[in-house]
């Protein structure tokens, strides 16, 4: 049997045909499974009657759409390899990608047609032949081929499938916080192992709903969508997050399930969510941010579940997973290794560190990336022995739970001692007048370094004194933030992580004595 992750597909749609498989958000219309893959194949014979080969690379930069999901998975059943493109970067940032990964077609949205349209304009700066425009209104620009009436005029029969088992599905290249981003090399084998994996450890049900609002350029997004389709759930699409919009269709959807990065959990509960009958909904799964104990009380509160998991691009999205019944006898904890995962916290030669001290986090498993695109050294460096080096650093108690401390490069040093921003973090956001805080450290001619707050405050009273002054008693001394100072937003990327990067640019004067 071959190992294609787009005959995923087409086994649900032969046993679920008629079982809603994609929801737009905004109610403009639904997918039987049976609709979704005929879909799929339509583009992927299309493709292929077009020339598209295995191993050819297409470059998707659509928001949340079916647009987005059917291209994922014809790709797949033709061979040809995925490149997801954040939306958010601009012309310079995409060329770098579409040029390194030797992207040879783009799919875009309407929304990025100026963007794309820059790019077409620099000739071989890229190596695209063709640019295939999703057109809602008008018609596709004079360089670009109209998206749906190329995909429709393909046959809906299921196309021959052109790759499998360690063929490349995907290049996802990693959010360049610092740096150029790396390409990661996703197989179809680690990509099915990643969503059978998490199939196995979270608590679904059969005909879940299921919330998707974080963008399909994520692997956060991607392998869960890839998940519901191997259990038979709905996928309900957010095109882009709205809290308010969010507790609409978990009402309306009936949803059961979802995923939402800490940011966007803690911005629903700034709107009034007490106006919608969420009793539908089982848990939220939340990660690639640190999440507060005050959140996961908060929704637990309200009879909802947050599993905390711990992830990477790297990994396909598993680590790390935290149940629902231990969420709140140890909150502070992401959980223990996924089922087909192993994890171990690792001194710098590998060497497991003892129950209870810090070290990097490395990850095991079938669903680890085969390497970072033509970047052999960052491979080297990365996976060792089988063992994906995460440069986290992290704990792990006798029962096998790891608490993420936070990035080995985010870690502050103050008078010779290791402080973790996220700990800090998360004493500040348990202030009822915070709305959401990051650390990062400041030159000090005392001590090295010392931890700055920035913080996003709902109380507007709230002065500086109150925020140093509510830590103590709290955090160890030189754990405790020196200065704190006010902003309107958090820097973060797509995936919800914070930009520390971006904080220490703003932020670069040295630490009061």
């Amino acid at each position: 049997m071959q190992n294609n992750l787009g005959l995923f597909l087409s086994k649900r749609a032969f046993l679920s045909p008629e079982l809603e498989g994609y929801v737009e958000g905004d109610g403009s219309f639904r997918l039987t499974y049976r609709e979704l893959n005929a879909s799929a194949n339509r583009l992927g014979n299309a493709l292929a009657a077009d020339g598209i080969e295995k191993g050819d690379r297409v470059g998707l930069l659509l928001m949340n759409s079916r647009e987005f999901m059917e291209a994922y998975f014809a790709l797949a059943k033709i061979g040809a390899v995925v490149v997801p493109l954040n939306w958010r970067l601009v012309a310079d940032e995409l060329e770098f990608i579409l040029k390194d990964s030797g992207t040879k077609r783009l799919i875009f949205g309407e929304e990025f047609v100026d963007t794309v349209a820059e790019l077409h304009s620099r000739g071989d700066k890229t190596d695209i032949t063709q640019w295939l425009q999703v057109v809602d209104e008008g018609e596709a620009a004079h360089f670009a081929t109209d998206y749906r009436a190329f995909r429709d005029a393909g046959d809906d029969a299921e196309p021959t499938v052109g790759g499998s088992d360690d063929d490349m599905l995907y290049i996802m290249y990693t959010s360049g916080t610092t740096g150029l981003p790396k390409g990661v090399v996703h197989t179809h084998n680690t990509a099915i192992w990643g969503l059978m994996t998490i199939g196995a450890t979270a608590e679904y049900q059969d005909k879940d709903r299921y919330l998707a609002c974080l963008p399909m350029f994520h692997v956060g997004a991607l392998t869960p969508l890839a998940v519901n389709v191997w259990r038979g759930a709905t996928s309900i699409v957010m095109r882009a997050f709205d809290p308010n919009r969010a507790w609409q269709l978990i009402q309306d959807e009936q949803i059961t399930t979802g995923l939402a990065v800490p940011a966007m959990l803690n911005f629903m509960l700034q709107v009034p969510y007490d106006q919608y009958d969420y009793s539908t909904l089982r848990w939220m799964m939340t990660g690639a941010a640190p999440v507060p104990v005050s959140l996961t009380k908060k929704y637990h509160e309200l009879g909802v579940g947050v599993l905390q998991v711990y992830g990477l691009t790297e990994s396909c999205g598993p680590a790390c997973l935290m149940d629902a019944d231990n969420a709140l006898r140890k909150p502070e904890s992401t959980g223990r290794a996924f089922f087909h995962t192993e994890v171990k916290i690792a001194a710098e030669d590998g060497r497991d560190m003892p129950i209870g001290e810090a070290g990097e986090v490395w990850v095991k498993g079938a669903h680890i990336m085969r390497e970072y695109w033509n970047r052999p050294d960052a491979t080297a460096e990365t996976l060792v022995d089988g063992w994906l080096r995460t440069g986290d650093v992290a704990t792990m108690d006798e029962e096998g739970f790891v608490a993420i401390q936070d990035r080995i490069k985010d870690m502050i040093i103050s008078g010779g001692e290791n402080v973790y921003p996220a700990e800090i973090e998360g004493v500040l956001a348990s202030h009822p007048g915070i709305v959401e805080a990051a650390v990062i450290g400041q030159e000090s001619e005392k001590w090295g370094e010392s931890p700055l707050a920035i913080v996003v405050k709902s109380d507007p009273d709230l002065t500086e004194a109150d925020v140093i002054n509510y830590c103590q008693g709290k955090l160890a001394g030189y754990k405790q933030p020196k200065a704190a100072v006010f902003v309107d937003e958090i820097p973060r990327n797509p995936s919800g992580k914070i930009l520390k990067r971006v904080l220490r640019e703003e932020f670069p004067d040295k630490a009061p004595v």
